[in-house]
């Protein structure tokens, strides 16, 4: 479906679009001009979601189209040519098993990280395919899973006052067209790149890493990103 397209013409739909981090990708992909459909359990709350992320788009678009619809997570699924998979870990499996069908051929965007959290801060949570991205695509054999969005901070993102992010967002996956569209919607991002970072069977480390921002981040009060360098 996104074959031979331009990525600013795909319809983008993000599972899981009222939490944090779907919001935040969601504000700010529409912002630039992509065309957003919003994902949740509840359809009203999504819906009720992508007005009010919708208006606040429209304030930061300088000219560009904004348009966030909300639905449900199976409606977003089968509507959108590329879909974000912004769930709670705990629901990730659950999700997924139940859109099979709808997202079949299509690129599935998983920024889902399993972290967990105690006396002593947070830490990994191990996932028995390997990493989330890695249970993503076992889930869902027929779509091109790709895994990527771990490090953005879902404040930053959310913060409209701040016209650019500085950061770069690790891309990895299995099927090159399709880290080459994703990295070119990372790209849309202001001031960000999306950069490659090896074969799906390397999420684990991009995953665990968000673990290490989240201590640096609570060690420092900052909201820590990843900017690799010399690329």
């Amino acid at each position: 479906m996104t074959e031979g397209r331009a990525v600013e013409e795909l319809v983008v739909g993000i599972l899981g679009g009222t939490g944090p981090q779907g919001r935040g990708l969601a504000v700010r992909l529409a912002a630039a001009g992509q065309r957003i459909l919003l994902g949740s359990r509840d359809a009203q709350r999504a819906a009720e979601v992508g007005t009010e992320v919708e208006s606040r788009a429209s304030t930061a678009a300088a000219g560009a189209r904004v348009s966030v619809q909300g639905g449900s997570n199976a409606d977003v699924a089968g509507a959108a040519d590329l879909v974000i998979v912004a769930v709670p870990f705990a629901g990730h499996a659950d999700t997924l098993r139940e859109l099979v069908e709808p997202l079949a051929g299509k690129i599935v965007v998983d920024c889902v990280v399993p972290m967990g959290f105690d006396e002593l801060g947070a830490y990994v949570i191990d996932v028995e395919e390997g990493s989330v991205a890695q249970q993503a695509a076992a889930l869902l054999p027929d779509s091109h899973v790709v895994g990527a969005f771990h490090h953005l901070s879902a404040r930053l993102l959310e913060d409209l006052s701040k016209p650019t992010i500085d950061g770069d967002v690790m891309v990895v996956g299995d099927d090159r067209a399709s880290m080459d569209t994703v990295q070119a919607l990372a790209g849309r991002l202001p001031g960000m790149r999306g950069i490659y970072a090896g074969r799906l069977r390397n999420a684990r480390q991009v995953e665990a890493l968000t673990v290490n921002l989240v201590s640096v981040n609570r060690r420092y009060k900052v909201h820590a990103g990843i900017r690799v360098t010399d690329v």
